[in-house]
């Protein structure tokens, strides 16, 4: 009988802990069609880790094409942001005028170049990628004379995903569907404000998410093959 006794307990006790009996479980939150029909047409909710999401809620969303962006999909933005910023000779007045246009709002690591001296773009490209890889920097921004070079550049150190903009467009692209982290510029396609333009818009335009997650991840697949 005492043993019988004891293997009930020992049961009632492991099924209490199945499910989580023994301690409060957190809340989680709900995610309803109110929380929903508040996001703009089109536009995306980040989900809370462990939400629920509602079927009317879903539905919403389907009808308001409304993206549901998981928290595991979504971007983390720090705290303080860091922004990276490098130049060669072609970009090092634009890199000037675009550092004390980010430093109201950001902290800037500038990685040179010093001044309008000739110098090699690709060594100040993987400074700025560099800064990015190892997480020295939120985003991190290059110019050179047409952009081109830099890009090419910084898209070869492992976890950076560079992108060459040029207008509105591709900054808002390169950033909700390629979750870019790094930008490059040609300081002699473009003038300043249009820069100035394409970086406001490039550093505020949040990922997606999404169908684009699937695609960014096979991105990073490819580095990771032939890295192995």
């Amino acid at each position: 009988m005492a043993d019988e006794e004891s293997i009930r307990r020992e049961v009632a006790a492991a099924l209490r802990r199945h499910l989580n009996q023994d301690e409060s479980p957190a809340p989680r939150t709900v995610i309803d069609e109110m929380a929903v029909n508040a996001v703009p047409d089109g536009g995306t909710l980040s989900l809370p880790p462990g939400a629920l999401v509602t079927p009317l809620a879903r539905s919403a969303a389907l009808a308001r094409r409304v993206t549901l962006l998981p928290a595991s999909e979504a971007e983390i933005v720090p705290e303080h942001k860091t922004v990276a910023i490098g130049a060669d000779h072609g970009g090092y007045a634009m890199k000037e005028m675009l550092k004390a246009f980010l430093q109201p709002e950001y902290t800037v690591i500038d990685c040179g170049t010093n001044g309008p001296a000739s110098v090699d773009y690709p060594d100040f490209a993987l400074a700025v990628a560099q800064s990015v890889s190892s997480g020295r920097a939120w985003r991190g921004i290059m110019i050179d004379g047409a952009g081109i070079g830099s890009c090419m550049v910084a898209n070869k150190v492992p976890g950076v995903r560079a992108a060459m903009c040029y207008d509105q467009a591709t900054a808002v692209n390169s950033r909700e569907h390629n979750n870019a982290n790094l930008l490059t510029l040609g300081a002699g396609m473009i003038g300043n404000n249009l820069a100035k333009l394409i970086v406001e818009i490039w550093l505020s335009t949040p990922f997606a998410g999404g169908r684009h997650a699937k695609r960014v991840d096979k991105i990073m697949e490819v580095e990771r093959h032939f890295r192995s």
